[in-house]
């Protein structure tokens, strides 16, 4: 597994090395804006689109990454942070974009996407319903969050399974079986809980990210990975991390020591990546 991390090393690649490789980045990653993308050098997914749209143009253009290969655009859920370039974006290089009928009711409706998707690049997906787009099979499913609507993707593509869950409020027994299922695993680990408790938080804020429907503490993810995944898990990425009531650091550590109790030791069981909330973490190889 090769991680690049600047945008001229993966440029200078040889591309009959890299025709059939699929390839993950993240462009940022937390309540400032997330945005992921996997990719083989045929097409291409975008998985949500709430970074700002100059910075998506920007890391687009410096990765030479193309936007005419790209088969769709996935939407987890509403929220502003997820989704408040995606008219911009589509409606600019035509790229349709696949979300649940309340997602995509949730996107018009949110005043922070000043420019909406197009009617015709509106496409409605349902969870537990498989569909193709270009070299990827993609099924959604529930992840309990209080948007209007929230989805993870488990995602094959050339015998790789990749599954992403991000504002999970609970780790369902849905949510246990991808993990199970996953080679790549993208999963929040928002917070710290004594962070959160100690720190400058309103209550009703307090209580609304600890909650059934808020976001997945660092043990709580720890927890999900332990006891679900499997030993062909390669690589964990962990997401949207509280800039407040987190550290990357602290992330780290807590996982590793939960995971650990568990007799998972990470870098030798599998990579544990920390992904950055407003820059790309780089390219991987999805082998």
């Amino acid at each position: 597994m090769h991680k690049y991390s600047d945008s001229f090393y993966y440029l200078c690649i040889p591309k009959e090395n890299n025709e059939k490789m699929l390839r993950f980045i993240s462009f940022g990653s937390g309540s400032s804006g997330n945005s992921y993308y996997l990719f083989t050098e045929k097409d291409g997914l975008l998985i949500d689109a709430g970074v700002g749209i100059r910075s998506l143009k920007k890391y687009f253009r410096e990765y030479g990454f193309r936007t005419d290969n790209l088969s769709g655009i996935l939407i987890t859920h509403d929220h502003a942070d997820h989704v408040k370039a995606v008219g911009k974006f589509s409606a600019e290089y035509g790229i349709n974009v696949y979300a649940t009928e309340e997602v995509h009711k949730g996107i018009v409706r949110n005043y922070c996407v000043t420019k909406k998707i197009p009617d015709n690049q509106r496409l409605q997906i349902k969870k537990g319903s498989t569909f193709k787009l270009g070299s990827f099979e993609i099924t959604p499913f529930n992840v309990p969050h209080d948007s209007n609507d929230n989805v993870g993707y488990c995602i094959q593509c050339q015998g790789i399974t990749f599954c992403l869950m991000t504002d999970v409020g609970h780790v369902t027994d849905e949510m246990k079986k991808y993990i199970t299922k996953a080679q790549y695993l993208v999963i929040e680990a928002n917070h710290d809980e004594e962070m959160l408790m100690k720190g400058n938080y309103p209550d009703f804020l307090k209580e609304r990210i600890l909650g059934e429907n808020g976001h997945l503490s660092n043990k709580n993810c720890a927890v999900a990975i332990a006891e679900n995944a499997s030993p062909k898990l390669k690589h964990v990425w962990l997401c949207h991390l509280s800039e407040e009531n987190n550290h990357p650091e602290l992330a780290r550590k807590t996982v590793e020591q939960v995971l650990r109790g568990y007799g998972i030791v990470p870098g030798v069981d599998f990579q544990l990546t920390i992904l950055k909330r407003k820059q790309p973490t780089g390219v991987e190889d999805l082998v």
